[in-house]
């Protein structure tokens, strides 16, 4: 049978959304440039980017529901699901798997009784595997609604979720303070970011990868480390000392298989068995 037609938006919250809607078409001299935020937008009305959304933005922008689905179903930051009021993104790329982000991972996963993209029963956390989060230098990485908690290891990974659940919150190591997914939905949808020194966070480069750009430019005077000793404690906040990664870690980790039921094996010539 085919699916009745998504119901529409409340009168009132639809007269809300136009006019943030048409406030956000307004920046581009092409309304359909607008739909990257307009999802954003309706994912911070719901938690999720429902089928009432994709046909508000389809209606706003003149396009069909299968364009716009087209593009919600592209890129990943669009949940299609409801989610937690946390995403707990663990980043398992090269290097942060080699540093000990499959183990973080499979950590979690076995301590929130979840799995990938699923979402604890008190509605708190989502969990998922995230690609590389450009913060190689603070390897391995975990991002909660896309703010950086660095140098993590299973265990503070553990108090960091444990800590959201509980509603004690978490400071992120860098950049700005943590807010819930749909208020962060609503910042990238291109809205005024109310959180306190938001603008003026920074969420820079760390020493690892600077002292490689000196190194490039010929700049080295010497060998540096730039990692810790091995044993060192991880960074548990912003402070840094000039020259020193506070990493938890200054050799790779085991690895663990990320999907058990697709394990990374060997891979042969082309012709070979």
């Amino acid at each position: 049978m085919p699916r009745l037609p998504a119901p529409d938006y409340p009168a009132d919250v639809r007269e809300r959304l136009a006019a943030d809607a048409q406030e956000v078409i307004d920046r581009y001299p092409d309304s359909r440039s607008a739909l990257l935020p307009l999802l954003h937008l309706v994912q911070a009305e719901e938690g999720h980017v429902t089928r009432t959304g994709l046909q508000f933005c389809a209606e706003v922008l003149g396009l069909t529901t299968a364009e716009v689905t087209a593009v919600a179903t592209f890129y990943t930051m669009y949940r299609r699901e409801p989610g937690g009021e946390y995403q707990v993104g663990v980043c398992t790329n090269t290097l942060c798997a080699v540093m000990g982000g499959d183990a973080i991972f499979e950590g979690l996963r076995r301590h929130l009784g979840i799995g990938n993209g699923d979402t604890t029963p008190d509605g708190k956390i989502t969990l998922e595997h995230v690609e590389c989060n450009a913060a190689c230098d603070f390897a391995p990485v975990v991002m909660v609604n896309w703010e950086f908690f660095d140098n993590q290891t299973v265990e503070s990974a553990k108090a960091l979720v444990d800590d959201l659940r509980a509603g004690r919150g978490a400071e992120p190591t860098r950049g700005a303070p943590l807010c819930t997914f749909r208020e962060t939905s609503r910042i990238l949808a291109g809205f005024p970011d109310p959180r306190p020194d938001a603008v003026e966070a920074s969420g820079g480069a760390g020493p690892a990868s600077l002292a490689g750009l000196r190194l490039a430019k010929g700049e080295s005077t010497g060998p540096a480390r730039v990692g810790p000793p091995r044993g060192a404690p991880p960074s548990t906040g912003h402070q840094q000392h000039p020259g020193e990664h506070l990493s938890s870690h200054d050799a790779p980790q085991q690895t663990s298989a990320s999907d058990p039921d697709h394990p990374a094996g060997p891979v042969t010539e082309e012709g070979e068995g």
